[in-house]
């Protein structure tokens, strides 16, 4: 499905794959993005449709560290160009870090693709105990990991995310389809993720 897999289950090389293919997206979308006839909303609408499903592809499975959660930057880069500079006392300036989270409502890229690996795991959840992503969730790894701290797995980390959302019993929790939506939206925005 055109996604790079390592065997060291690292993803970086993912990423800078994909922030490429994003920057092939981003130019044949810039004339829109700096365009003076559409209203930010509408290029926001751009960027979530087209842009982001392009650098987020298959990122349900992938396993994030700080140095990956470096998409933050591409999307602020973006976010600057839709909502442009500010004027202060005359004074053109570039809009700040924190303005944009103000604006965006608390709402980045990692954020999402962390609300996104919780969605999955509903999914995994709910599955037939016979289908092979079902049984690689479920299969418990053998021999042990090198010495110095571990990567963290993909279930350790959505299980961290589920418990800062203040999710318990989520097995019970997930066959209530709205309700597990809603834990999926909260997670898009939450200020803790």
């Amino acid at each position: 499905m055109g996604t790079l897999i390592c065997n060291d289950n690292r993803i970086d090389k993912e990423i800078q794959r994909r922030i490429l293919a994003r920057s092939r997206t981003y130019s044949a979308a810039i004339d829109f993005l700096k365009s003076r006839l559409l209203p930010r909303t509408t290029k926001i609408l751009l960027y979530k449709t087209l842009i982001r499903p392009v650098v987020t592809y298959g990122a349900e499975t992938w396993t994030m560290t700080k140095k990956e959660e470096a998409l933050l930057i591409f999307e602020r880069k973006i976010l600057r160009r839709i909502y442009g500079p500010k004027n202060e006392n005359g004074e053109w300036k570039s809009r700040t870090d924190s303005e944009l989270e103000e604006i965006s409502k608390g709402e980045n890229i990692v954020k999402w693709i962390k609300g996104q690996r919780i969605s999955w795991l509903g999914h995994l959840e709910g599955m037939e105990e016979g289908r092979t992503p079902k049984k690689i969730f479920k299969q418990q790894l053998e021999g042990t990991r090198r010495r110095g701290r571990p990567r963290k797995r993909w279930k350790e980390q959505v299980e961290g995310d589920l418990q800062v959302l203040g999710v318990r019993r989520r097995r019970e929790i997930v066959t209530d389809r709205n309700t597990w939506k809603n834990i999926v939206q909260q997670a898009k925005a939450h200020s803790g993720l």
